[in-house]
C-alpha cells in the first residue's frame, strides 16, 4: 500500500492542512531530480516547520487545559458539573491520542520522503535533512507521552472506579481445591503484585453443576487501565491461548501499571466439544450481549459480559479462521474511534480491515459499553502456529506499552499495514471440488482468476475473478464445495473511509 493512501486513511480531518504534504514533496522531488534539489530543500523545510509549528501550538492548549481541568476538580462537584467536567476531560485525552498518531504518521512520512530523496538524487539528502527533524519538537515525543501520562494518571485519581458491592450469600465454591470459583469478578478483591485465578459461573449444566470459564488476573503494583483478553469464542480456535500464556508469564507484576485480565477459553462447552459454536451449535458471537432470562447460549453472553467484561477499559478478542479455512494475522476494528485505530495499528498485523463492531459480536458488545475493542484473527484453527502467536503477542505488548502499563518500547514493524476501508467474501455459485489460486495476504487484480471448480469427473465447471483490485485476507482451503460456500475474503483500499460501516460478521 502506497504510503500517501495509508497518510490519508490515517489523517485527522480537523488537522489534514497541517500534516506534511507528502505527495507535494515527492511532486517537487521528481520534477527536480535532475538538479541540485534546492527547490525540494526548501519546500521541505516549510512543511517540516508547519507540522512543527501546529505540534507545539496543540501540546501548548492541552498542557493548559489540563491545568485548568485539574485545578476545577474537587470531590464535591455536583453532578451535572461533574458531567460536564467529565466530558471535557475526555476531550482533552482525545486531543493528545490525534497528537501522538499526528505526530507519527509526520515522522514516518518524513523518514520516508528522505529515503526517496536519497535515491531519487542520488546523493544522501538526509543526513543533511534528517538531524534538522530529529532537532524539532513534533519529532521528540517524549513530552507529548508525559503529558498524555499526566493527563491518564490525574483521570484515574479523580474519576475512582468504586468497589463493587459483595453479593450476599455464598458467592465462592470450592471445585478445585486450588482454584476458588466465583459468580462475580472483584478485580479490586484480587492483592496487587500477584497472578490470580479464578474460575467464573455463568450457567448450569444439565446435573445442575456451573459452567464455569478460566480468568486468570495480573494486577500491577500500581494502579492503570484494566486490559481485557479473551480468547475461544469459538471453541475450536486456539491460537489465542498460548498467547495468553506466554503474556501472563512474561509480565513483570513489579512494573506493570494496571490490570490484565485474561479469559483462555470463552466458550467452554465448545472447547470441550471442539467445535466452533456452544453446545447446542449456537454461535456465541451472535447472541451477544445476551439476556438475562433467554436461551441456554444467551443466557451464557449475559453472563460473560456481566461477570467479566464489563470490568474492561481496553479489550482484545483473540480469533482464527473457521475450521476449513486460513486467515492471514489481521485486525478487525473501527478505524473512525481513535481508540480503536491506534490499537489496530499497534498490532502490527499484515491487513486492518474497518469494521464496526457488528449486532451480536463481543467486540459490538464491549463497543457499546464504551470500551475500546478490536478483533485480532491469528491465523488458522484447531492449532497452535508460533509464528502467528509470536506476532499477535508482539502487538498486544504495544498496545500495553503505548498504554504505559508496561515499560517495554513498542516493536516497530519492518512493513506497513495494508489498510483496508471495507472487505467481503466471494462466494461459488456451483458445487464440485473448489481450488483457490492466491496465497494469503497477496494482492490480485481485477479480472484475475481466483478460483476454479472442477468437476468430480475432473472436467472444468467454472472460474471465478477477481471483481475489483484487493488483498487476500482470508481464503477458503476445503475442496469439497458446495454452492454458496466461500471462496475468499477480499479486503478493498479505499481513498477514505466509511463514516459508519458495518460489514457484519467476517
Amino acid at each position: 500500500m502506497k504510503f500517501e493512501q495509508h497518510l490519508a486513511l490515517i489523517t485527522i480531518p480537523s488537522w489534514s492542512k497541517y500534516y506534511l504534504n507528502y505527495k507535494h514533496l515527492k511532486q517537487v522531488l521528481y520534477a527536480n531530480a535532475s538538479v541540485s534539489g534546492e527547490e525540494f530543500q526548501v519546500q521541505f523545510e516549510r512543511e517540516i516547520t508547519k507540522v512543527n509549528q501546529h505540534y507545539c501550538e496543540q501540546e501548548e492548549s492541552a498542557q493548559a487545559q489540563l491545568d485548568s481541568l485539574q485545578a476545577q476538580w474537587h470531590a464535591d462537584m455536583e453532578a451535572g458539573d461533574k458531567e460536564v467536567w467529565k466530558a471535557k476531560f475526555t476531550q482533552l485525552l482525545q486531543q493528545l491520542e490525534h497528537l501522538a498518531d499526528y505526530t507519527q504518521a509526520c515522522v514516518t512520512g518524513c523518514r520516508k520522503i528522505l529515503k526517496k530523496a536519497d535515491k531519487v538524487s542520488g546523493q544522501t539528502v538526509s543526513r543533511t535533512l534528517g538531524p534538522m527533524v530529529a532537532s524539532l519538537r513534533f519529532a521528540k515525543p517524549e513530552a507529548n507521552e508525559e503529558l498524555l501520562r499526566e493527563a491518564r494518571a490525574a483521570w484515574r485519581k479523580c474519576i475512582a472506579v468504586p468497589a463493587l458491592t459483595a453479593p450476599t450469600g455464598p458467592t465462592v465454591q470450592q471445585i478445585v481445591p486450588e482454584i476458588a470459583t466465583v459468580t462475580e469478578l472483584d478485580l479490586a478483591g484480587f492483592p496487587a503484585g500477584q497472578v490470580s485465578r479464578v474460575w467464573v459461573a455463568l450457567a448450569e449444566d444439565a446435573l445442575g453443576l456451573p459452567i464455569r470459564v478460566p480468568v486468570i488476573v495480573a494486577r500491577g503494583a500500581t494502579a492503570g487501565p484494566v486490559v481485557g483478553i479473551t480468547a475461544a469464542l469459538h471453541g475450536e480456535e486456539l491460537n489465542g491461548i498460548p498467547v495468553i500464556h506466554q503474556l501472563i508469564g512474561d509480565v513483570d507484576l513489579s512494573t506493570l501499571h494496571g490490570t490484565l485480565v485474561a479469559v483462555p477459553v470463552v466458550n467452554v462447552p465448545g472447547f470441550h466439544l471442539s467445535q466452533r459454536g456452544y453446545a447446542d451449535g449456537a454461535d456465541l458471537n451472535r447472541v451477544m450481549p445476551g439476556k438475562a432470562d433467554g436461551s441456554s447460549p444467551e443466557v451464557y453472553a449475559y453472563n460473560l459480559i456481566h461477570r467479566i467484561t464489563r470490568h474492561f477499559e481496553y479489550h482484545l478478542d483473540l480469533h482464527t479462521a473457521s475450521r476449513g479455512r486460513v486467515n492471514s494475522l489481521y485486525v478487525r476494528a473501527d478505524l473512525t474511534d481513535p481508540r480503536t485505530a491506534r490499537m489496530a495499528r499497534l498490532q502490527n498485523p499484515q491487513i486492518i480491515v474497518h469494521n464496526a463492531g457488528p449486532g451480536g459480536s463481543l467486540r459490538g458488545a464491549s463497543m457499546q459499553r464504551g470500551i475500546a475493542a478490536i478483533c485480532v484473527e491469528i491465523g488458522d484453527p484447531s492449532r497452535f502456529q508460533k509464528y502467528y502467536s509470536k506476532n499477535a503477542l508482539l502487538g498486544i505488548t504495544n498496545i500495553l506499552s503505548q498504554l504505559r502499563m508496561v515499560p517495554d518500547e513498542q516493536c516497530v514493524p519492518k512493513f506497513t499495514p495494508v489498510i483496508c476501508s471495507h472487505s467481503f467474501w466471494i462466494y461459488t455459485r456451483s458445487g464440485g471440488i473448489l481450488i483457490v489460486h492466491p496465497e494469503l495476504a497477496t494482492w490480485v487484480r481485477a479480472g484475475e482468476v481466483i478460483a476454479s471448480v472442477h468437476s468430480v469427473f475432473g472436467d472444468l465447471v467454472e472460474e471465478y475473478f477477481a471483481p475489483q483490485d484487493g488483498v487476500i485476507v482470508g481464503k477458503n482451503i476445503d475442496p469439497v464445495c458446495r454452492s454458496g460456500n466461500r471462496i475468499l475474503h477480499l479486503g478493498i483500499v479505499g481513498d477514505s473511509l466509511p463514516g459508519v460501516l458495518n460489514n457484519g460478521h467476517l
